[in-house]
């Protein structure tokens, strides 16, 4: 009895009821184990009094999809082997389950019979099932079940806001209701907790809940009819979505006599910061924001992204053995989301850089920040192949409501339009392509939830929008990449001005899931880096591709030019391969190289002083993008010889040495002193990345006017911004982008 006590309790589950048919026992399902989503786990059958698992063995696809139906999910995604959500417990139930796919319950299934199994729990299956609920469902309770396990399952829940409150946005207060049986219903609130409202306060994106004036509530309460649910929730507060939380008691529907000691249960819920109303702005500009000890790098969409912690000065990773979604839900919770949707792991929003500064985290779910939850600072044989991620739930803002793409060949492509008041009527408009770039990209893909930007058109004949919305309603559009919406950016306002107008020459984005992520070596820069006193007669080539200073062009050929050298060391931590934009046909021949250059400007080169002016003419290097070596397991693809295509592979890595032309900066005419040296990857935004704050790298540089002493390099957002706030420049990579 201790040990399926204690099994209900560590048990994340699922529930469903399947009725006896012809004959077939009764048997409840659940979904139970380590989860990273709470649609998926080890599957777990109730029967003859106890709960049990399902064996792997001839498990299939068909049998997966029976097991989702049976739980009110539309679909099955796919099944598990071999105990991937955890060693179950108890009785192996099932085991050589055969099912065609059209089976009302598992117990219809061909299979050894209930307890016949030569199976051990390291052979558990699970399922992932589809996140759709089936419309109309209707859970019923096992009664032989009794209480224990049991989870809440409903169609839908919802916070149903007062008239009043109907055009705020977001939703933060209202009547808590849930879908069942194809029918909203209230709950009733004589058992409701502080735990569940911030569990359903979580789902919806909201950080946290608070207190709230009952009295209008009690009064509409008493004018409207009510149709409560027949049972009370009792969530513990970590859980990360209401269908997590276990089945309080039920509750004797009486018509308007259900809940005479209370009513139905309202919540309100706390916005995180930057989805409070605008009131707070002033706020937001009058006091600087604390030093944040955890965020989230690599994702496409706000609350989303890798987990990367501050300690001693310095951002690191944190490894994801034992990340789950209740670690993940401290993350969202600490940056001001909801609970967590889903759990990553294995680098799937991108490698991160330095150190791994988290192993084996076991949070309760309670901790104010990652940071105080249980953990090993030995992170030995993790690598940044085993970053943990999240996807946390955020407050429906409707941004995409306000933009769509009109005319692509596919939803992630398109003619950008935007939704605009004119004359006392919201009308649908193009956008002017003056200025339109990658920035401007990366926030529109970001508002529609398409994923990270492609490419930005300035051109959009080949795309047939909506004639009705040819007129430019939007200008001047200037973003940073951080805003949430396009109307975020800077922009012209009411009073458009584009001159070679809309139509052919409306802006136009395209979007995709996965993006590259270019980060330059710090640690090879500063171990490469020397001086080269060399002839100008030597440097003809290097001359005519504007290598040198301009005071080269007055040289005398004799004279002597003074060379800071290194290496440029270029690896791909992103999800897809770093391709340039510009065609084959287009790419340039340099002699300097023997090879062609795909990009123009790929790399600025500058030595700054400590005010961050620039000291040495830097220079805009142009590269061949090629796959100089790569991770083990990894095929290079990339090669510059013979005309090949180019292009950086993910794990891979494009070395241009210290030794070959324009690899330097020209110092000839610099006075000894302290300087930064800086170095820009895709300075121009030209290939869109999934972060642009690591194309960045900067050294502190000695130069007594003979040696050169090169210390304290690093990439852009690796330090804490009280550090980086003594190297200009390098917190935003604000750089001229046009």
């Amino acid at each position: 009895m201790v040990s399926r006590l204690l099994l209900a309790l560590l048990c994340v589950s699922a529930l469903s009821t399947a009725q006896s048919d012809a004959g077939k026992p009764v048997i409840q399902l659940r979904l139970g184990g380590e989860k990273r989503k709470h649609y998926e786990g080890r599957v777990e059958v109730f029967y003859n009094g106890e709960w049990g698992t399902v064996c792997d063995d001839d498990f299939s696809i068909s049998a997966a999809q029976v097991v989702c139906r049976e739980l009110g999910f539309m679909d099955a995604v796919s099944w598990a082997a071999s105990a991937k959500f955890g060693k179950g417990e108890g009785r192996i139930w099932l085991d050589n389950v055969h099912c065609t796919g059209a089976e009302k319950t598992l117990a219809q299934c061909e299979s050894n019979g209930f307890g016949v199994s030569d199976c051990k729990h390291s052979e558990d299956v699970g399922v992932v099932c589809s996140q759709k609920r089936i419309p109309g469902f209707k859970f019923i309770r096992n009664q032989a079940v009794g209480g224990e396990g049991l989870t809440v399952q409903v169609e839908e829940v919802r916070i149903r806001a007062t008239y009043s409150h109907r055009k705020r946005i977001p939703i933060t207060e209202g009547f808590v209701e849930v879908k069942d049986g194809g029918k909203w219903r209230q709950i009733c609130n004589e058992d409701w907790t502080e735990m569940n409202s911030r569990v359903v306060c979580g789902m919806y994106g909201f950080p946290g809940e608070k207190h709230f004036n009952v009295r209008p509530y009690k009064l509409l309460a008493k004018r409207r009819k009510k149709n409560y649910w027949g049972f009370s929730v009792n969530c513990t507060g970590n859980e990360a979505h209401l269908s997590d939380c276990k089945l309080g008691k039920e509750i004797q529907l009486k018509g308007n006599n259900t809940c005479r000691r209370g009513m139905p249960a309202v919540i309100s819920c706390i916005p995180g910061r930057a989805f409070a109303p605008s009131v707070s702005m002033g706020f937001r500009k009058a006091y600087r924001m604390e030093q944040p000890l955890v965020r989230l790098r690599g994702g496409a969409m706000i609350g989303e992204g890798r987990v990367e912690v501050l300690k001693n000065g310095e951002w690191g990773t944190v490894c994801d053995d034992n990340w789950d979604i209740r670690a993940a839900t401290v993350v969202c919770r600490e940056l001001g989301f909801g609970s967590a949707k889903e759990a990553l792991t294995g680098g799937r929003m991108g490698q991160g850089v330095g150190a791994v500064h988290m192993n084996e985290v076991q949070c309760s779910g309670f901790e104010k920040s990652l940071t105080e939850c249980y953990f090993n600072q030995d992170s030995i044989g993790c690598s940044h192949e085993e970053d943990a991620a999240v996807r946390c739930n955020v407050p429906a803002m409707g941004f995409h409501s306000r933009l769509r793409l009109s005319g692509g060949r596919n939803p992630y492509e398109g003619r950008v339009e935007v939704l605009a008041e004119r004359n006392g009527s919201l009308v649908w408009g193009s956008v002017c392509s003056d200025s339109w770039g990658t920035m401007e990209a990366v926030v529109v893909c970001r508002q529609l939830g398409l994923g990270f930007a492609s490419h930005a058109f300035q051109e959009t004949w080949y795309w047939e929008g909506d004639s009705s919305a040819d007129s430019v309603l939007m200008s001047g559009v200037r973003c940073s990449g951080t805003e949430l919406t396009l109307d975020q950016c800077l922009h012209h306002g009411k009073h458009v001005s584009c001159p070679k107008g809309g139509g052919r020459f409306a802006a136009g984005v395209s979007c995709t899931q996965t993006a590259p992520d270019l980060v330059l070596s710090a640690q090879v820069v500063e171990q490469t880096t020397y001086l080269e006193d060399r002839p100008l007669y030597l440097l003809q080539c290097a001359h005519e591709e504007r290598c040198l200073s301009s005071t080269a062009d007055k040289a005398e050929p004799s004279s002597y030019r003074r060379l800071l050298r290194f290496s440029s060391q270029i690896q791909n931590n992103g999800l897809s391969d770093f391709r340039p934009r510009a065609s084959p046909q287009s790419w340039v021949w340099h002699e300097c190289h023997r090879h062609y250059h795909s990009m123009e400007v790929f790399t600025h080169y500058d030595l700054l002083s400590l005010n961050g002016t620039k000291v040495a003419e830097g220079h805009k290097a142009s590269f061949c993008l090629e796959d100089t070596h790569c991770d083990e397991g990894i095929q290079k693809r990339y090669e510059c010889a013979n005309f090949g295509s180019q292009g950086i592979t993910v794990g891979c890595w494009d070395t241009y040495r210290h030794d070959i032309d324009c690899q330097w900066i020209d110092i000839t005419d610099v006075k000894p002193g302290d300087y930064f040296l800086q170095v820009v990857i895709n300075p121009n935004y030209e290939v869109a990345e999934s972060d642009f704050t690591n194309n960045i790298m900067k050294c502190r540089t000695r130069y007594d006017g003979h040696r050169i002493w090169t210390y304290n390099c690093h990439i852009g957002g690796t330090l804490s911004s009280d550090v980086e706030d003594t190297f200009p420049g390098l917190l935003t990579n604000q750089l001229s982008h046009r």
